[in-house]
């Protein structure tokens, strides 16, 4: 965790300003102007958790943005795993980016992004074009959910993001819905560009970068792209994105070790508090995702509710375990890492039982609350956990790598449910 500078410190790189997110007032930039404080929570809520409800809006209106572009529902499904993929490999990307050019030129180009994939979004008449729109979207949103991240600082205020984003995910398939009803799924897919409003906000707590320390690592990004690429195709073609997945990590390996302290730091994948953090968040995010989309069609099929009634139903389990992450969040800082990851561990694992086993209502609601809430408190409480193996300076860094390990959960998770669950 960042700790409370004196007033005499001065920063001398705005990456670790944003990684701490708590540089007191009393604190001096390089250009000698007095810095502000922690950007207020709320602000880092609206930058951060839009993203959420753009990423779930197509969970109802997947059939009508088929016939909208004139594609069957299966291949529509691509606009899902473009944004997975874009949102998997922009996260880390665009997290090296502020770490080596600043909070400001991040967010303006995380914003940029946005702006223009929304705009292709709301008029492409095609497939292909309207892909690149979301993927636009995603890259976006990543970069803002990364520089929320690196501006929390403690696991109480990143518990606030991240349980907005449970409960602006937990509404997404809903307003999508009513929206796309409403006037368009177009702009169901835009509900996203709502977080560039923090924009100018955020970057008023920016401090001027600093030089950058040696050459971009352009080889290990495009090598752990490909290598992301790769992992978020692997449900969609096991064979060809296995062995792609195989050749990029042992060329990534190799090159890691001969380059220790380049886009993937070798110290860090040494951490053991790292790997454990950003591998459980990966399961717990995967198994979320995969009752998102395979609760509802159960709740149906098991319980015999209407698709109105499995919504509603759903929607509310959604918004309680999201507030209830909050919770394990806030009173994580007053228990041992051992403990906050046996709660996690244990509320994952029932809830996947209960999805496997129970053929009443109310349990399989208890199923995606069980989910949303090991996994949205495991983004908060585990984050931060990974961060700590990082030194300040590169703190953006492990929690870039970190939020890969949890968005790649998120792009496993609709294939793994529509293999078991939604094609049967």
């Amino acid at each position: 965790m960042p700790t409370a500078s004196t007033p005499a410190t001065r920063v001398t790189s705005a990456t670790s300003a944003a990684a701490s997110g708590s540089t007191p007032a009393t604190t001096q930039v390089t250009s000698g102007r007095p810095a502000r404080g922690p950007v207020p929570v709320l602000w880092l809520a609206l930058l951060a958790t839009p993203v959420a409800a753009g990423a779930n809006s197509p969970v109802l209106i997947l059939p009508d943005m088929a016939h909208s572009l004139g594609v069957g529902t299966s291949t529509a499904a691509w606009l899902v795993a473009a944004f997975a993929w874009a949102m998997a490999v922009g996260t880390p990307l665009l997290a090296g980016f502020l770490r080596r050019r600043g909070l400001q030129a991040a967010l303006r180009l995380a914003a940029a992004l946005l702006v223009c994939g929304t705009v292709l979004v709301a008029v492409s008449p095609w497939l292909p074009l309207t892909m690149l729109g979301r993927a636009g979207q995603a890259a976006g949103g990543a970069g803002l959910v990364a520089a929320a991240m690196s501006l929390a600082g403690t696991a109480r205020r990143m518990g606030v993001v991240s349980a907005g984003f449970g409960v602006l995910g937990a509404a997404g398939p809903l307003l999508g819905a009513q929206l796309s009803q409403a006037v368009s799924w177009r702009l169901s897919l835009s509900v996203s560009v709502i977080a560039v409003l923090a924009v100018p906000v955020v970057s008023r707590y920016a401090t001027a970068p600093a030089p950058a320390q040696g050459k971009f690592d352009a080889r290990g990004a495009g090598l752990l792209t490909v290598l992301a690429t790769a992992l978020v195709l692997l449900p969609y073609a096991p064979l060809v994105a296995l062995g792609s997945a195989a050749v990029a990590g042992a060329v990534l390996a190799l090159h890691v070790r001969r380059h220790p302290d380049g886009f993937v730091p070798l110290h860090l994948l040494r951490k053991p508090v790292f790997l454990v953090s950003a591998l459980l968040a990966l399961v717990l995010s995967g198994s979320y995702f995969t009752l998102l989309f395979s609760v509802p069609r159960l709740l149906t099929d098991r319980a015999g509710w209407d698709g109105g009634a499995a919504g509603a139903g759903q929607l509310v389990a959604l918004l309680a375990g999201s507030v209830l992450s909050w919770l394990l969040a806030a009173a994580s800082a007053r228990m041992s890492r051992t403990a906050v990851r046996a709660v996690l561990i244990g509320a994952g694992t029932l809830a996947a039982a209960l999805a496997v086993l129970a053929d009443q209502g109310p349990l399989l609601l208890a199923a995606t609350l069980g989910a949303i809430f090991a996994a949205t408190a495991g983004n908060a409480v585990l984050s931060m956990h990974a961060a700590s193996a990082a030194p300040d300076a590169q703190r953006p860094t492990a929690i870039g790598l970190f939020a890969l390990c949890y968005q790649l959960g998120g792009a496993f998770g609709p294939a793994i449910a529509a293999a078991l669950v939604l094609t049967t």
